[in-house]
């Protein structure tokens, strides 16, 4: 009971943290995304190389904060887009860096470094776009429909993996043991059903066959982000990124979904001619 009732009040925390961040300012929106950002990379390079590439790993993290930043600034006071060239003065110093670590012989670990810049940096320094209009105007419900797109998918994934899963084929077995086909479907439905509510009440401001259509994307692109973590955690040989949310693991185990979801819905909307 102590576990349920620690794993609920986190869980109600954290929701509330990110409704914050997408809700209330611009700034609070930036404090989230950075949050999320620095503790994701920290994590995955605690769990791909360990004590190892401090320098390297820092400078890594310094690139990414700094294209949120230029990103954000562009979209939210109308910065010129060229600045956000000044994202590589960290990235030079952290390949330069490189060539003097130690370790440097440890070609395997010391790529995951940069994984850690395309897996977790880009997607969020990209999600300024969505939230930002021409004219510099915040609003952050369309990444807020995408959370609860992916939020649905994870639910509708547990309940129906958990009810008809259990001695049923597995999705993919060598990365995820536990992660069935019934599971897939189910969090198909959740979350085209969650699309279809979204678009219907407005809450995404595009039409509900769209909103279908994303929510099927972005639950496909989610599965795989999924699986891409527990890639690397299987290589790791731990179960939980961290555990900064008591009952829930590390910040990389709430977004790993989200990292590749969101810049595959972000894609479809482009590609329809709806952002």
């Amino acid at each position: 009971m102590n576990s349920t009732v620690k794993r609920s009040i986190s869980g109600i925390v954290f929701v509330g943290i990110v409704l914050a961040g997408l809700l209330l300012h611009k700034l609070a929106f930036a404090a989230l995304m950075l949050l999320v950002m620095v503790t994701c990379m920290h994590e995955f390079h605690a769990m791909t190389v360990g004590g190892k590439f401090i320098p390297v790993r820092i400078a890594s993290v310094l690139t990414g904060v700094t294209l949120f930043c230029l990103v954000f600034a562009v979209n939210a006071w109308g910065m010129p887009a060229k600045y956000c060239s000044l994202s590589f003065v960290p990235l030079l110093s952290a390949i330069v860096l490189s060539l003097y670590s130690r370790e440097r012989e440890a070609g395997d670990n010391f790529s995951a470094v940069f994984t850690s810049l395309v897996y977790i940096a880009l997607p969020v320094s990209l999600s300024p776009y969505l939230v930002f209009n021409g004219a510099g105007n915040f609003s952050g419900m369309t990444v807020l429909g995408f959370f609860l797109i992916v939020w649905a998918s994870d639910i509708g994934a547990y309940c129906w993996g958990l009810l008809l899963g259990r001695n049923g084929r597995k999705l993919f077995p060598s990365l995820s043991p536990k992660k069935s086909w019934a599971g897939f479907w189910g969090g198909l439905a959740m979350s085209m059903l969650t699309g279809a509510v979204l678009g219907w009440t407005g809450l995404l401001d595009f039409p509900i066959l769209h909103c279908v259509a994303l929510s099927a994307v972005m639950n496909v692109a989610g599965v795989y982000g999924d699986l891409f973590e527990s890639h690397w955690k299987r290589l790791s040989g731990i179960k939980d990124s961290g555990n900064i949310i008591p009952g829930h693991g590390g910040m990389l185990d709430r977004f790993d979904s989200s990292l590749l979801a969101m810049p595959a819905g972000a894609i479809y909307l482009i590609s329809v001619n709806l952002i």
